[in-house]
């Protein structure tokens, strides 16, 4: 048992392994082989060996600044799609504050939650705009991100 994992070790010495791009190649995989259960086309067969081949081709591979490289714009790309809906992900793992972003200088604000419906005027205190929200409690508001940072 020793002599494979040895074997193993050194047979996987200087290749890439896995990383964000390979885990989300084999989610796509997995998704499409439950979708196939069900559905039996050909065609998805085919996408899923093609998936399992480039998943394991990245898993093996010795050009590791090249699989770096795909990882590095796969994150961009997730961080670009996943950006929007940021305030939305925040709103809902925060339970005491409403997070919304100023509309003249897309400062994201982060203010208490209202305690009834009803719109009141928020000022920025990034640019002194007054804006619109649904907000009741009148208490201190944050700036959590400026325009500039990302």
């Amino acid at each position: 048992m020793m002599n494979f994992i040895y074997k193993l070790k050194k047979f996987m010495y200087d290749r890439y392994g896995s990383d964000e791009f390979s885990k989300f190649l084999f989610t796509i995989y997995i998704l499409l082989v439950l979708i196939n259960l069900f559905i039996r086309l050909n065609i998805l067969f085919y996408i899923e060996l093609l998936l399992m081949i480039i998943i394991l081709l990245r898993y093996f591979s010795k050009n590791i600044n090249r699989r770096e490289k795909e990882n590095i714009l796969f994150l961009k790309i997730k961080k670009s799609m996943i950006k929007p809906f940021k305030n939305i992900i925040r709103n809902l793992k925060d339970k005491n504050n409403v997070y919304k972003k100023c509309h003249k200088c897309k400062t994201i604000l982060k203010l208490p939650l209202p305690s009834k419906r009803g719109f009141k005027k928020v000022k920025c205190p990034e640019c002194n705009y007054k804006n619109k929200f649904l907000i009741i409690k009148k208490e201190k508001i944050k700036i959590i991100r400026k325009k500039g940072n990302d």
